[in-house]
């Protein structure tokens, strides 16, 4: 008797360390996806792999692109999940990733994808800039709404315009690099001194002069369309202006970070990211995915803005990142708001 309890006795303590060893799996993955996002993010990859368990470290772009490289020599993360393809591109430059084609990547959109075979990085949805506009605040202001982005540095917007920090916001970061493409380099910082005229502050998120927008407390934010059409559905009353020059974007990408112990959790990580489900979700935050045939209509989202997205040189805007933002940083922070 004493033998058969003995025996039932090991059998369920192995079980539990082989269901322990299972539930202990954990990933430490950096993103900069709205903080809101990442519970159905994590909960939504857990109905597939419900033995890893994701630690996140979530942070604006500017931010998470700076601590990945800090820690070049020694990383802390084992996967990307959501952040700017030009951040990884810049991180790909510095040999920090690992290669992977994830099952499923041939189904995505070719533009989402990393040249590379396998690819260093694959995306998962694109974010556009444009203009978040208070109708009652800027007709209290005596304001007419902007058309252009030149538009913007009329006299008339002085202290009524706020955009995003491009050193701590990806948003921030798309407009500036789509500023100097449109409007080349002697053309796009004389551009952004006119521009800085009229700003009230830079914030360190990009959505949130698209929030402060809609709340009333400015007449005009430079965020992303997909903010603003969220905003006006929710009753806000924002016009989303998409001005005539054309809009800069990014995309948001997935990527493993080279050396890390946990490759292949990472790579089941990475696999999902491409997949039906994860498009689905990710739709919910963004009105473009990586993924033909998922995205479903947008209510408010402003007709013609896919047409109005610029031929975005990526490499330009990974391989120049650090001299425009110290240069942005020299000239325009002093309107920063506090970190």
């Amino acid at each position: 008797m004493s033998s058969k309890i003995g025996l039932f006795t090991a059998c369920v303590f192995s079980l539990g360390l082989a269901t322990s060893a299972l539930a202990e799996t954990e990933l430490t993955v950096y993103t900069a996806v709205e903080a809101e996002d990442l519970g159905r993010y994590a909960e939504t990859f857990n109905e597939k792999y419900p033995d890893i368990k994701i630690n996140w470290v979530r942070d604006s772009t500017g931010i998470i692109t700076a601590k990945l490289l800090a820690e070049r020599d020694n990383p802390q993360a084992d996967v990307v999940w959501g952040l700017a393809a030009t951040s990884l591109l810049l991180l790909k430059s510095e040999g920090m990733l690992e290669p992977y084609a994830p099952k499923g990547v041939e189904n995505l959109d070719r533009k989402f994808v990393d040249d590379d075979t396998p690819p260093s990085w694959v995306g998962m949805d694109a974010w556009i800039a444009s203009v978040c506009y208070n109708t009652v605040e800027a007709k209290k202001a005596g304001l007419t709404p902007p058309k252009s982005w030149k538009d913007l540095t009329d006299p008339q917007y002085k202290g009524h315009v706020i955009m995003p920090n491009p050193n701590s916001s990806g948003t921030g970061f798309l407009d500036v690099s789509s500023w100097l493409q449109l409007f080349g380099d002697k053309g796009g910082w004389e551009y952004m001194d006119a521009l800085h005229q009229n700003i009230a502050r830079y914030t360190h998120s990009g959505s949130k002069p698209c929030k402060l927008a809609a709340a009333g407390e400015i007449p005009i934010g430079i965020s992303f369309a997909f903010r603003g059409a969220k905003s006006k559905a929710a009753g806000a009353p924002l016009e989303i202006i998409v001005p005539s020059e054309g809009v800069g974007w990014d995309m948001e990408a997935t990527a493993i970070i080279a050396g890390t112990e946990k490759l292949d959790a990472a790579k089941k990580l990475v696999d999902f990211t491409v997949t039906k489900d994860a498009n689905k979700m990710y739709n919910k935050g963004y009105a473009v995915v990586a993924y033909p045939g998922i995205a479903k209509p947008v209510e408010h989202f402003p007709e013609g803005l896919a047409d109005a997205m610029i031929n975005n040189d990526f490499v330009f805007a990974a391989v120049n990142r650090a001299s425009i933002l110290k240069k942005w940083q020299e000239r325009y922070d002093g309107k920063s708001d506090p970190k």
